[in-house]
C-alpha cells in the first residue's frame, strides 16, 4: 500500500461524499455494513485489478472495454497503447466510468475524468516503479520497452462507490 495519510483522508472524503449523494436504490444496496474505509479499500486493490472502462464516441455512444487498473495513491491508473481508440476518446471526451467487479461480493465503481500522465516524469517515478514491479515479474524485463510505447492515465474521481460483502 503506497497511500500517504493525506491520500487516505482524501479518499475517505470521496467515499463519504459519494454515498451521501447516492440515489435511494444504491443506498439500499450499499448499506453501511457493506462499505469499506479508505485503508481497507487500498489493501483490497493492491496489484493489478481488471477494470471495465467506459468512454464515449463523438456521437455519444458508450464503449466499454477492459484495462489493467493499478490503484495507487487513492486513484485508479491504467495504461493504453498510443494508437488505441480509447485514447482518441479520452483526449476528446475525458469523462469516464470504470468498474472493478471480480465477483458478486465486491465491486468498485468510479466516475470521473481521465488525466493523461507522463510516467517518465519525476513526479510519477514511484508509480512507474509500482507498474514495473507488477509487470516485469510476469512478462520479463523486455516489458519495460512495451511500457515506453504506452500512455498512462489516472482517473480523477468525482464519485466512487464500493460494495463489499465482507472486509476480507
Amino acid at each position: 500500500m503506497r497511500e500517504a495519510p493525506g491520500d487516505l483522508i482524501a479518499l475517505q472524503a470521496l467515499l463519504d461524499r459519494s454515498m451521501a449523494a447516492a440515489g435511494t436504490h444504491l443506498a439500499r444496496v450499499i448499506t453501511p455494513e457493506r462499505r469499506l474505509g479508505a485503508a481497507d479499500l487500498c489493501r483490497r486493490l493492491e496489484g493489478m485489478r481488471l477494470l471495465t472502462l467506459a468512454t464515449t464516441t463523438a456521437d455519444g455512444r458508450p464503449l466499454a472495454a477492459p484495462v489493467d487498473g493499478i490503484f495507487y495513491r487513492g486513484a485508479f491508473h491504467f495504461g493504453t497503447a498510443q494508437d488505441a481508440l480509447r485514447l482518441v476518446h479520452l483526449r476528446a471526451r475525458p469523462d469516464v466510468s470504470a468498474t472493478h467487479l471480480p465477483g458478486e461480493d465486491f465491486a468498485v465503481t468510479v466516475h470521473g475524468r481521465a488525466e493523461i500522465i507522463d510516467l517518465g516524469a519525476p513526479a510519477h517515478a514511484e508509480l512507474r516503479e509500482v507498474v514495473l514491479g507488477i509487470y516485469t515479474p510476469r512478462y520479463g524485463p523486455e516489458w519495460e520497452e512495451f511500457l515506453a510505447d504506452s500512455v498512462y492515465v489516472r482517473i480523477d474521481a468525482r464519485r466512487m462507490f464500493v460494495f463489499a460483502m465482507s472486509a476480507a
